[in-house]
């Protein structure tokens, strides 16, 4: 980008000096706060840095569009640009990978995500919780989201009776990806038909496509005028409920945290209210999230991205940042896994997590033997 290839050591350091300082506190930064983070041992290159050499390096740094002054304070806040460039020096342009913090930080953060997902087993499982992770060590919207392909195949479906004309439906597919829903019934059906309806299912159409079925079922339901036909009933209406039209892609979205969007630390101003409420929409309709997950997350990539311009795809997200990475899961299908939140985000340690948890993702859902 114009300007950044001539930014110096120093202006480099002082700039990563106020990004961190902002994502602290939240509130524009000031030369005499840098040149006193220099006396203590702030990590400023530069011996003798006076305030005034600090301002006079923070002018350059606006007149590259790094930094800009907010209304009349004294102080600056830094640009997106600046933040891209923070991150770059993170873990490379766009992305992070290896060349993230190690050490005792990395294995308390590591120790920490283990030991949330003990116990856990089933895709369904893991994206909950993998949502309530990520939203917790970022105190951000933690998001995970299952895209099996259209093409994915049913392994079992088991129907239980939760009371009378309520059942819950499991239905497992050859993606791994496991989904239940509570349904309720027309009529009331008895375990014994459940089970049977389950057997047919399993039996008739183990390894078809889930989109197939519905459709077979419906053929079957015209063409049979026999026994059968009560079963037929049963099957058709289960199936409908267990796996709708629209779940057939199949997209399951996990969304937690919405809620760190409402403090000051996320937002601030009032006047992002209104602009706030129209990213709580989106987010409520998870669509939104799936769109823009597979606009910049490719599942062949292997690092995190941290994507700074969500508002060319969804004009409600401006001011936000999105931290996502694939999730590799078993056939067919694939995931991702990230961080929605203020570009005032704690980047390290979220990058950390997401990059982390994406490993752990596919780890459990790729058991060795």
């Amino acid at each position: 980008m114009a300007g950044e290839d001539r930014i110096t050591a120093r202006q480099r350091a002082i700039l990563t000096a106020i990004v961190e300082c902002y994502i602290e506190t939240g509130e524009p930064v000031g030369s005499g706060t840098i040149a006193r983070l220099r006396a203590v041992g702030g990590g400023v290159s530069g011996a003798g840095m006076s305030s005034a050499t600090v301002r006079n390096e923070m002018a350059e740094l606006a007149s590259m569009g790094l930094l800009e002054q907010p209304h009349t304070s004294a102080g600056r806040v830094p640009t997106a640009r600046a933040f891209r460039l923070y991150v770059e020096r993170l873990g490379g342009a766009g992305s992070a990978g290896a060349r993230l913090i190690g050490g005792p930080q990395r294995m308390s953060l590591e120790s920490q995500i283990d030991s949330s997902f003990a116990g856990i087993s089933g895709t369904q499982a893991m994206l909950e919780r993998t949502s309530h992770v990520l939203a917790t060590v970022s105190s951000g919207v933690g998001v995970a989201v299952a895209m099996v392909a259209g093409g994915d195949t049913l392994e079992h479906v088991h129907f239980s009776r939760l009371g009378k004309a309520r059942v819950l439906a499991v239905v497992v597919t050859s993606s791994g990806l496991v989904r239940d829903r509570m349904l309720t019934m027309e009529v009331d059906v008895s375990a014994r038909e459940l089970e049977a309806a389950a057997n047919f299912l399993n039996e008739h159409f183990r390894g078809w496509s889930i989109e197939r079925v519905r459709a077979e079922i419906g053929k079957l339901v015209e063409r049979e005028r026999s026994e059968y036909q009560r079963l037929l009933g049963s099957v058709e209406q289960l199936w409908a409920g267990a796996v709708p039209v629209d779940d057939a892609g199949v997209q399951t979205v996990y969304v937690e945290g919405v809620a760190n969007l409402l403090g000051g630390h996320a937002l601030g101003n009032a006047e992002d209210m209104a602009r706030l409420r129209e990213v709580l929409a989106a987010l409520e309709a998870k669509q939104r999230l799936v769109e823009l997950l597979d606009a910049y997350i490719d599942a062949r990539q292997e690092s995190v991205r941290v994507i700074f311009d969500l508002e060319e795809h969804a004009p409600e997200m401006a001011g936000l940042v999105l931290i996502a990475a694939p999730a590799r899961m078993v056939g067919e299908g694939h995931g991702a896994v990230g961080v929605i939140g203020p570009k005032r985000i704690h980047y390290e340690n979220t990058m950390n997590a997401v990059s982390y948890i994406a490993q752990v993702f596919e780890r459990m859902l790729h058991p060795i033997g």
